[in-house]
């Protein structure tokens, strides 16, 4: 069951991932975390007043996301606090400015962030005590100067490098400030954070929660002692995963009993949060796994994350720009440099880089000089952009394979913890081919093979044209797809794979991908296309078409993508795959195919049928799956 649930958040853990590399969905998910940071992080409470630990958080930060922080704090402090959230709006403001003052500069940011909050914190109090008359007692007021020095120098650390101790302590202030956040009176989110690392986290991060839930004064219980106690119940060696969940709250519970101060508030977000927390294989046992499966694991995600990393990187990268104002300049130097009204000519700076882009009308003395150098400029311009257009194909190609490589790792990583796993083939295939070549090389290939993990593959790459060229492009799209999914490689990588290899060596259209996946365990495939002709599908009512016409592979690494079309052959349903050569037309109006027939049987018959276009190659595929138990017709 927890093998399960563990792949199942790793899953999930990878779709985030996946979807923060996108560009625009994943601004939006950053953008609301930083906004929920500030908002959360303004509830924060210590001898029942507002804290700037929020100004930490944006003080620490840069750019926009400190911006985002500093909206989500200035509409989190009067909502929590009312009037009594005024300092915390200045807090938030005044650390904006200090961070976008500060910018990227990297020298002293360690130690400048933290000494100029707490100065602002100093100056923002006695602001408000002056000319406000508001007093505050001096212990708060030293108390506000304190945390936001160390909270922003927590925040700065985690900007720069995080460690265990890092998370833990903002684990503990999140905890704190979660502790104000109470979506319904007997719920509070601190309880259930807090519930949640006492399952699932160190043994310091359940401590630290605790010790936050205390300092927050929201209960009389010592809840430091009540999640201490329930992390050392995970020592039990014979615990049930109910009674995992049931742990913070047992504990609470036995705590009140000897201190003698009862409250039921926290109970529920306990159970809530080790609920939450028995889901989450604790960390500390995934990292000191030994044995060979376990090291060969850990490597191939840390292999993975590093490859995901260097794709953040290059998303980030933006390219370097055309320079056009030194194509101007030199345009300048060659056709004034000889002009002998250069010193008073007014139009030589009246060159803007909009005539690199419009027809040539340029109000010169000695436009016979300066239009063919203009002319030549934006020859070269026009040569720039082919060619940086051409970099950010290679660059998109890169940070695919990228994706693809560290997704195959992780996948590796997966199937390593569940080797020995698999059970049984419950189907086995049955497939046969049929081709006629126009000339003695035939372009289409058709390749059937066993892949990883109860997976089949019926492959039919068509080189377009006819003759040696095309025979030479379909065997080598064929064998590049064969390897990838061998090797377990997921169908739609491979085909995005070959697009990217036609794209860059512009080869657009030079051949079309029509795969079948078979899962020999639940009898279901799919039928992934890239510029091929439609398929059909046979049963004993007729033949139906699956698939539409699409452009080729080769076109662009980003504009294009393949197609996917799922069904299910578990019945006798028989499918076939053609080549541009066979009108499947003529295929669907033949009355007499029966998918009873032997597949070599039904594509020899289809292929003398469905003619099609003469002078192209035609390759006919028919696959069919079968009861394992049954012995072969």
């Amino acid at each position: 069951m927890m093998v399960s649930v563990e792949t199942y958040l790793r899953r999930g853990r990878r779709s985030l991932q996946r979807l923060l590399l996108d560009p625009r969905a994943g601004g939006l998910v950053r953008g609301a975390a930083c906004w929920g940071g500030g908002f959360v992080l303004s509830a924060a409470s210590l001898l029942g007043a507002p804290q700037p630990l929020a100004m930490g958080l944006i003080c620490a930060a840069r750019g926009t996301q400190a911006l985002l922080m500093t909206l989500g704090a200035v509409m989190g402090y009067p909502f929590f606090w009312s009037q009594a959230g005024a300092q915390g709006i200045v807090w938030s403001a005044v650390g904006c400015v200090l961070a976008w003052m500060l910018g990227g500069r990297e020298e002293g940011r360690p130690l400048m962030i933290p000494a100029l909050a707490a100065l602002l914190t100093a100056v923002t109090g006695l602001t408000f005590q002056v000319f406000l008359r508001v007093r505050d007692p001096v212990e708060l007021f030293a108390l506000r100067l304190v945390l936001a020095g160390l909270s922003a120098a927590l925040f700065a650390q985690a900007y720069a490098c995080r460690d265990a101790v890092t998370d833990w302590l903002i684990g503990a202030v999140g905890v704190l400030a979660l502790a104000q956040v109470a979506p319904v009176s007997w719920l509070s989110l601190g309880y259930v954070a807090g519930g949640l690392m006492a399952v699932a986290g160190a043994f310091p991060e359940a401590a630290l929660a605790g010790l936050a839930l205390d300092l927050s004064g929201i209960t009389g219980i010592p809840m430091t002692a009540a999640l201490c106690l329930a992390w050392m119940a995970r020592m039990i060696p014979f615990l049930k995963t109910w009674q995992r969940c049931a742990a913070p709250a047992g504990a609470c519970l036995l705590v009140m009993a000897v201190c003698g101060h009862r409250d039921t508030a926290p109970l529920a977000g306990l159970v809530l949060g080790g609920s939450l927390g028995a889901l989450i294989p604790p960390r500390r046992e995934a990292a000191r796994r030994r044995g060979e499966t376990g090291l060969a694991q850990v490597r191939l995600e840390l292999g993975a994350q590093m490859l995901s990393s260097v794709q953040q990187l290059l998303l980030e990268r933006e390219p370097v720009p055309i320079d056009r104002e030194a194509l101007l300049d030199k345009v300048r130097q060659r056709a004034c440099a000889g002009c002998s009204a250069r010193s008073a000519c007014r139009q030589r700076e009246a060159l803007g880089p909009q005539l690199l882009e419009q027809p040539l009308d340029a109000d010169c003395r000695k436009a016979g000089r300066l239009i063919p150098e203009l002319r030549r400029a934006q020859e070269r311009l026009r040569d720039l952009q082919v060619q940086r257009a051409k970099l950010e194909e290679y660059r998109r190609a890169l940070i695919q394979q990228y994706q693809f490589l560290g997704e195959y790792l992780r996948g590796l990583s997966d199937r390593l913890a569940r080797r020995g796993e698999a059970g049984p083939a419950e189907f086995r295939v049955e497939v046969s081919a049929r081709s006629r070549g126009r000339e003695r090389a035939n372009g289409d290939r058709c390749l059937a093979f066993p892949g990883p993990d109860l997976r089949y593959y019926v492959l039919l790459c068509d080189g377009m044209g006819t003759g040696l060229g095309a025979a030479q492009d379909g065997q080598t799209g064929a064998e590049l797809l064969r390897k990838m999914l061998a090797a377990g490689f997921p169908a739609e990588h491979a085909l995005r794979s070959l697009n990217s290899f036609l794209t860059l060596g512009g080869e657009a259209g030079a051949v079309t991908a029509d795969l079948a996946e078979l899962r020999l365990d639940t009898g279901l495939a799919a039928v992934y296309k890239w510029g091929a002709a439609p398929s059909y599908v046979l049963t004993r009512s007729g033949a139906e078409k699956i698939g539409t016409a699409s452009p080729p592979p080769g076109i662009s690494v980003s504009e294009t993508r393949e197609t996917v079309q799922k069904l299910s052959l578990r019945r006798g349903e028989v499918l076939i795959l053609l080549s541009d050569g066979v009108d499947g037309e003529d295929v669907q109006r033949l009355s007499d195919l029966t998918p009873d027939a032997p597949p070599g049987e039904l594509a020899a018959k289809i292929l003398e049928f469905g003619r099609g276009r003469t002078e192209d190659d035609a390759t006919a595929a028919v696959i069919r799956l079968r009861p394992a138990g049954l012995e072969p017709s």
